[in-house]
C-alpha cells in the first residue's frame, strides 16, 4: 500500500486480520441478545479468560431474561461471586427484570431504549447494537481507546469527555457499513492480543505501517496516562460472632462496591482505637447489639481498585441485644457450614476457610 491509507482501507485490514485472528469464544458463537448482552457486562473491566468459567455457570443457571428475572438478587450475587464489581450483577438482574417487564423479554432495538435500561452506557448499547442487531455503531471501550490512540497519534489525556468523544468520532467513521459488529470485535481482539498496552507486538499489526504512533516510536507512551495517586489503605475488624452454634452474619446495604454481598460485621478502625475497641462499636453501630472480642481468627490483606484493606478478624461471643438493621440490610444467624450458601466479598472468603479449616472454636470468643 503506498501513501496514506484512507479509513476505508484500514478498516478492510482490520476486518481481514480478524478473518484469521479471531478469539474462539463462546459469546461470538450465538446471536443471542440475552447471552451476548451477559457477557458484555462480566467484560467489563475484566480479562476474558476470568470471565470464561464464570460465563458458562451464569447462564447455566440462569439461561434467558425470564430465568433471570425471576431468581433472587442473592442467588445472582452467588453466581457472581468472585467474579468482582458486583454492581454489574445488580444491574443486569435489574436489566432482566425491565426487559421482562417493559419489552416482552426481548431487548430494544434503538440506542435511547438501551441507555435507558440499567448498566447499559454507549459502549455497551453500541456493541449490542452491532454485533446483535447488525445496527452500524462503535463500540469503544478501553482496548479501542489504546489502539485508536496510537494509530492515530494522539497525543492526549483521554480521560476528558472531548478527548474519548474524538475517539468515537474516529471509530464510527471506520465502520464499514453492514460490518459493525465484526470491526467492533476486531478492534477489542486487536487491543487484547497484539496493541497491547506494554509490549505491543507492532510487527505482527495490521496497521503496523500506518501507525503514527509506532512511526514516532511513541507506542509504549500512548495513550496517556494520569500519574498514580497515593492508595489509601484502611483497616478494618470484623467479628465471627458466635451464639449457640451459630454465627451472625450482614447484608450489605443495596448500593456501592459490594452492595448486597453479606459479610461478618465489623468496620473501618477509627484514629485512636485499638482494633478490638472498633469492632465492639461497629457491631453496635451496624446491628445494636454488645459483644465480648477474643481470639484473633485471620488477618487478611485485600487489594481493591482505589483502595487496600488489611481485615482483621475475630472470634467474637454474643453478649446482649436483639439484633436490628442499623447499618445492614439484613442480618442472619446461620450454622458455619451454611456460610457457602451466601455471596461475600472476597476477603471474607479467606476468613471463612480459615474458620472452616478450624470449626467449632466458640471458645476462642
Amino acid at each position: 500500500m503506498t501513501g496514506k491509507p484512507s479509513l476505508h482501507q484500514l478498516s478492510r485490514l482490520l476486518l481481514a486480520w480478524y478473518r484469521e485472528n479471531r478469539r474462539d469464544l463462546p459469546w461470538r458463537n450465538t446471536r443471542d441478545p440475552y447471552a451476548i448482552t451477559v457477557a458484555e457486562f462480566m467484560l467489563h473491566q475484566t480479562r476474558v479468560q476470568t470471565v470464561l468459567p464464570y460465563y458458562q455457570r451464569f447462564l447455566g443457571l440462569f439461561p434467558t431474561w425470564a430465568s433471570l428475572a425471576e431468581a433472587s438478587l442473592d442467588k445472582v450475587l452467588k453466581a457472581w461471586e468472585g467474579l468482582g464489581y458486583y454492581a454489574r450483577a445488580r444491574h443486569l438482574h435489574e436489566l432482566a427484570r425491565r426487559v421482562c417487564a417493559q419489552y416482552n423479554g426481548q431487548l430494544p432495538h434503538s440506542l435511547d431504549a438501551l441507555l435507558a435500561l440499567p448498566g447499559i452506557g454507549p459502549y455497551t448499547a453500541g456493541a449490542i447494537l452491532s454485533i446483535c442487531f447488525s445496527q452500524d455503531y462503535p463500540a469503544v471501550d478501553g482496548n479501542a481507546k489504546r489502539v485508536l490512540s496510537r494509530l492515530f497519534g494522539i497525543e492526549a489525556d483521554l480521560s476528558p469527555s472531548k478527548a474519548t468523544k474524538h475517539i468515537q468520532e474516529l471509530a464510527a467513521q471506520m465502520l464499514p457499513p453492514g460490518q459493525a459488529g465484526a470491526f467492533n470485535q476486531a478492534l477489542m481482539d486487536l487491543g487484547a492480543t497484539i496493541c497491547t498496552a506494554r509490549q505491543p507486538a507492532c510487527a505482527q499489526c495490521p496497521w503496523t505501517e500506518a501507525c503514527q504512533a509506532r512511526r514516532l516510536n511513541i507506542q509504549e507512551k500512548l495513550p496517556l496516562r494520569q500519574p498514580r495517586k497515593t492508595i489509601p489503605h484502611d483497616e478494618i475488624a470484623a467479628g465471627v460472632i458466635w451464639r449457640d452454634g451459630f454465627i451472625l452474619i450482614a447484608q450489605r446495604p443495596p448500593h456501592g462496591l459490594l452492595g448486597n454481598l453479606w459479610e461478618f460485621p465489623g468496620g473501618k478502625r477509627e484514629p485512636g482505637e485499638s482494633l478490638e475497641e472498633c469492632l465492639v462499636r461497629e457491631v453496635r453501630e451496624e446491628l445494636g447489639i454488645a459483644i465480648r472480642v477474643g481470639q484473633l481468627l485471620a488477618k487478611v490483606r485485600h487489594a481493591y481498585t482505589h483502595f487496600r484493606i488489611t481485615l482483621y478478624a475475630y472470634h467474637c461471643q454474643y453478649v446482649s441485644g436483639e439484633p436490628q438493621n442499623l447499618g445492614c440490610t439484613a442480618w442472619k444467624w446461620v450454622k458455619p457450614e451454611e456460610l457457602g450458601e451466601y455471596a461475600f466479598p472476597a476477603a471474607n472468603h479467606a476468613i471463612i476457610q480459615t474458620l472452616q479449616a478450624a470449626p467449632q472454636q466458640q471458645d476462642k470468643a
